[in-house]
């Protein structure tokens, strides 16, 4: 076992196992997918680190537990369909494969976007549909999804109202919602009657770009 295989195995082990992450698929996903490899050169060493890797332009890896629970919280079948809004360099999109059918991500930054591509190139995977552009502005051709995944934070509930009314019947929509220093995961899920919506955990991340600002309080 070399250093990157043991820093992952401990991940799992200290980092995810322990944070109430018991879904034995997510889990293998966490085993199989070299993080390492999607990581900035400078950060390779962080890679398994309990924290988000700066990426550029303002944009961060999510933290291992909170991707891992983005993982748990969708539920994926072999045969949904996923929309990532978020490529970022594309660890989480190679995760989001390995458990779902087909898999169509949208990253705004076009630098990023071919970095990600770069490094999904060995996967070739019929099942991965990447795609530079704003997952915000307007319906994606491909869907309704089963599932989908914001990998940055948004500033209120607003912004979802476009990707909620893209989701399948059942289809489950994870984001992250508020402002620092408290935000909220969320997940919604498309019922027979509307949406259903529950609070998963508090925790932070960086904004999507092209996010909403959030309003201004007026005393």
């Amino acid at each position: 076992m070399d250093s990157f295989d043991q820093a992952r195995f401990n991940m799992i082990q200290q980092q995810i196992r322990p944070w109430n992450l018991d879904d034995e698929r997510v889990l293998e996903t966490l085993s199989a997918v070299a993080r390492e490899a999607f990581v900035p050169e400078a950060y390779r060493g962080l890679a398994y680190a309990d924290l988000e890797i700066p990426l550029g332009g303002g944009q961060c890896m999510l933290a291992p537990r909170v991707a891992a629970h983005l993982l748990q919280a969708l539920r994926l079948a072999p045969s949904d369909r996923v929309l990532e809004i978020g490529t970022g360099r594309g660890y989480l999109t190679a995760c989001l494969e390995r458990l779902a059918g087909q898999v169509i991500s949208l990253e705004i930054d076009p630098e990023l976007a071919s970095q990600a591509r770069h490094s999904l190139q060995s996967r070739r995977s019929p099942r991965l549909d990447l795609r530079t552009g704003d997952g915000l502005s307007g319906p994606v051709e491909g869907g309704p999804f089963d599932a989908i995944a914001v990998t940055g934070s948004l500033p209120d509930e607003g912004p979802l109202d476009g990707l909620k009314a893209q989701l399948a019947a059942g289809g489950r929509l994870f984001a992250i919602v508020g402002q620092e220093p408290a935000m909220t995961a969320l997940l919604i899920t498309r019922t027979a009657d509307g949406f259903a919506r529950r609070h998963l955990f508090e925790t932070c991340a960086p904004p999507l770009v092209n996010s909403p600002e959030p309003e201004a309080f007026v005393f």
